[in-house]
Order: structure tokens, then C-alpha cells, then sequence
């Protein structure tokens, strides 16, 4: 994988192109990038020099936004379903549902299929409603609402016994965090033009502090309850605040203007 990643990078370097030297583009793309609202200089050294760039001022301002705020929470939130999956799910496959490691290895590959449709889904449903004529608040919020319900649904695994129906509803559930994964898209509608970098970090670091905060909560809970019963409870409490976040907290979803700091 650390050779397919060089490859990759090589062929990175070799393809993408800053706007104005692509080797296809004219003047007639240009702008209309521009007109879209494209920064076609923003990596331009004079440009970027006389901009600044973004500095930790605009790092609080990002932090204040009740509306990004919620959105960086949000996908916290999101991500705990992801390393609850990583990590924990197949020990639970195999400690508390009693199956073989091999089986278990299966099992664990199916709500990551499922997952993976879900995000597909997830995107063409928001796209859709967009389309529509629906406002962007509600095209965005309501695949990661219906999502997060249904990742709620892992809940129902401490009330049956059968082995295949607690793969089942696992599936479901990824599923229903794939269809709610649509955080960067809503990154991209928010962020500043002039910090969207920046912004998404912002955003990376809120979810991937679900990393190092997941593992070692479900381990506690696991360790002091000797059953997984509160683990998933905790995973399903984690989608429903991701829904608090987006429906109480985001509030409408927009563009970000950053204000000017003084020289």
C-alpha cells in the first residue's frame, strides 16, 4: 500500500495543475471558474503573499461560528461509528457473540460493504433534493438525520441473540452512517473562500479526535460492565447528538465570511 501511495503521488504531481497552467485550459474556463466563485489565483506566491493567509485569529472565529461548530461536533460524532467499527467490532463478534475469528472477519467486512453504498446513496439523495428545488439546509441535513436514525438501530443488538440478525442490523446501521457521511460536502458549502484549507482541518481534527477517544471509552466500558450492551449504547448516543448538532445547533447552512484583521 506504502508503494501503491509513491505511485499515486507521482501521478499527482504529474496531472493536477494550478488553473492557469493547465496545459487544456482558456481563457473562456477561467472565467466562468472565477465567476462560480473560484479562487483561480489563490496559490499564486504575489496573491498569496498580499492575502496573508489564513492565521489563528480566523482559527477562533471558526471556533465561535455556532454553525461550524456544530458541524465539527457533528462529524465527531459520525466518526465514533467509524472506529466503533474499526476497532471493536469484530472483539465483539467473537467475545460476545461467540463466533471464530475467521468468521468474525467476514462478518465485519459486511457492514463496511454496506457502509460504502450508503455514502454513494447518501451523496445522490442529497444531490437529488437539491435538484429539486429544496433549500441547501435541508438537502444536506436530512441524509445525515435519516442516516443517524438508523445507526441508532445497533441498539436493537442487545435484545436478540441470533448471529446473523446482529449482522444484519450492524449492516444497517453502517449503512445509515454511510448515507450521514456528508460532512465534507457540507464543509464545501461553509467553509471561507479564503480558509477552506484551514477549515478543513478544523474539521479533520474534531472527527478524528473520535479515533483516540472511541477505542479507549468502549475499553472502559467493556472492562467495568463485562458486556458490550453499553458500548453500543454509547455509539448510538453518539448519532443521536450528530442529529442535535445539525437540527439545533448548525441552524442554516452557508457560507462563512471571515472578518478582516487588523494589520
Amino acid at each position: 500500500m506504502g508503494s501503491l501511495g509513491v505511485f499515486l503521488t507521482l501521478l499527482w504531481v504529474k496531472t493536477i495543475h494550478r488553473p492557469r497552467e493547465h496545459p487544456l485550459v482558456n481563457k473562456t474556463e477561467l472565467e466562468y471558474i472565477e465567476r462560480g466563485g473560484g479562487l483561480i489565483d489563490m496559490d499564486q506566491p504575489a496573491v498569496a503573499a498580499k492575502a496573508g493567509g489564513p492565521n489563528w485569529p480566523h482559527v477562533k472565529q471558526m471556533l465561535a461560528n455556532r454553525m461550524l461548530l456544530g458541524i465539527f461536533l457533528g462529524q465527531y460524532c459520525i466518526t465514533t461509528l467509524t472506529y466503533f467499527f474499526l476497532t471493536w467490532f469484530p472483539v465483539y463478534l467473537v467475545e460476545e457473540r461467540h463466533m471464530s475469528i475467521l468468521k468474525a472477519g467476514f462478518a465485519a467486512s459486511l457492514p463496511a460493504l454496506c457502509g460504502f453504498f450508503g455514502g454513494v446513496l447518501g451523496g445522490l439523495f442529497s444531490d437529488y433534493l437539491l435538484k429539486r428545488g429544496h433549500s441547501l439546509a435541508v438537502s444536506r441535513k436530512l441524509p445525515i438525520v435519516v442516516g443517524m436514525l438508523l445507526s441508532v438501530s445497533m441498539i436493537v443488538c442487545n435484545y436478540v441473540q441470533a448471529v446473523w440478525l446482529v449482522v444484519g442490523i450492524m449492516s444497517l446501521a453502517f449503512f445509515g452512517k454511510g448515507i450521514g457521511s456528508l460532512g465534507w460536502a457540507v464543509v464545501s458549502d461553509t467553509a471561507p473562500k479564503d480558509a477552506a484549507g484551514l477549515c478543513g482541518g478544523l474539521f479533520n481534527m474534531f472527527g478524528n479526535t473520535a479515533a483516540i477517544t472511541t477505542p479507549i471509552v468502549i475499553g472502559y466500558i467493556v472492562q467495568g460492565t463485562r458486556s458490550f450492551n453499553g458500548a453500543l449504547i454509547f455509539v448510538a448516543a453518539n448519532a443521536v447528538t450528530a442529529i442535535v448538532c445539525y437540527l439545533l445547533v448548525v441552524g442554516d447552512i452557508k457560507r462563512v465570511e471571515l472578518r478582516k484583521e487588523p494589520a
